[in-house]
């Protein structure tokens, strides 16, 4: 689920935090990467669990209409009941190992503040893809698939009140919004009528590596801060210390840190990365500037044999 490029990214935002905060506490600054890459998982499990609260409170509005002697919008579709039998919808709020880990995490977070589920509702039966969807009476699992995908797209994920929601629970939360609702479309479109329970429950890191990775990032970045430091001056004749965006200075010391010390990481999957994350963190610029930067310090790394690469992949 999280991905390298993810991996990098927290351990930009732990040592960003750790900056504004002026807490030199290394034991600090792991806890919080660790609890920052757990809590991406939380807001995984959380907009599964509005789907399931959508779905409940769904089927309490049919429930409702059907004791009402008033006609409304939903008396004009041949099947009421569609929607709450949307296969792909009742396969995610029936799974009991997915309550199981919500409920042992104590994520009852949208029964504390159902206006967020009316509001998702309501914006569900008022949008096109629903209508045409509950004006045919019967469809098969790729329809309804297809239904849940839309209406995740097009309305829950780019709610600006369930975001506001989510940034004002963890600021972390900012940066992971769009990386959970991505992963959970792909779900969507792999998921099949059969699938086991567990597939809504998958491996936050793909193996235990990932997780000595980010800590291994963090605390050489941190530890050798000086010398990294000094692997930087001399390269930016143009520019003071205090002139480089702090985003730039944090991103270059990562980069450098892991050039010198990932012996398993090509050296052109270390730049890659850093300058895309630098693309959508930093300024305009910033990609270029810091391109040029570990342009020079490669070049120079080889001459001085300090790039000892092993591996696949490293012609």
């Amino acid at each position: 689920m999280l991905t390298r490029r993810h991996i990098r990214v927290k351990v930009m935002q732990c040592i960003y935090a750790l900056i504004q905060s002026k807490d030199d506490s290394l034991e600090k600054q792991e806890k919080f990467l660790r609890d920052s890459i757990d809590n991406m998982y939380t807001l995984y499990l959380l907009m599964l669990s509005l789907l399931i609260e959508v779905h409940k409170h769904a089927s309490e509005q049919v429930a409702l209409s059907t004791k009402k002697y008033l006609i409304n919008a939903s008396d004009d579709y041949p099947n009421k009941e569609k929607f709450i039998n949307n296969k792909l919808l009742v396969q995610i709020a029936k799974n009991n190992l997915l309550k199981e880990e919500l409920n042992q995490r104590k994520l009852n977070n949208w029964y504390l503040n159902e206006e967020y589920v009316k509001l998702i509702y309501k914006e569900i039966v008022e949008s096109d893809a629903y209508t045409s969807y509950m004006l045919v009476p019967t469809s098969t699992y790729e329809e309804d698939k297809a239904l849940i995908q839309t209406l995740f797209k097009e309305i829950i994920a780019p709610n600006e009140k369930i975001y506001d929601y989510f940034e004002d629970d963890k600021l972390t939360w900012v940066d992971d919004i769009p990386i959970v609702n991505t992963y959970i479309l792909k779900q969507f479109k792999k998921i099949k009528e059969d699938q086991n329970a567990s597939f809504f429950l998958p491996r936050l890191l793909k193996d235990d590596e990932d997780m000595v990775f980010a800590i291994k990032l963090l605390t050489k970045t941190l530890l050798k801060n000086s010398e990294l430091e000094k692997e930087i001056e001399g390269k930016t004749p143009n520019w003071d210390k205090d002139r480089i965006a702090n985003m730039d200075y944090i991103l270059l010391k990562m980069a450098i840190c892991e050039l010198l010390n990932f012996s398993s990481i090509p050296e052109k999957v270390t730049i890659n990365e850093f300058l895309e994350i630098a693309k959508e963190y930093s300024t305009p610029k910033s990609s270029i500037f810091i391109n040029g930067i570990l342009d020079k310090l490669v070049k120079e790394y080889r001459a001085e044999g300090k790039l000892n690469k092993i591996g696949r992949g490293l012609l």
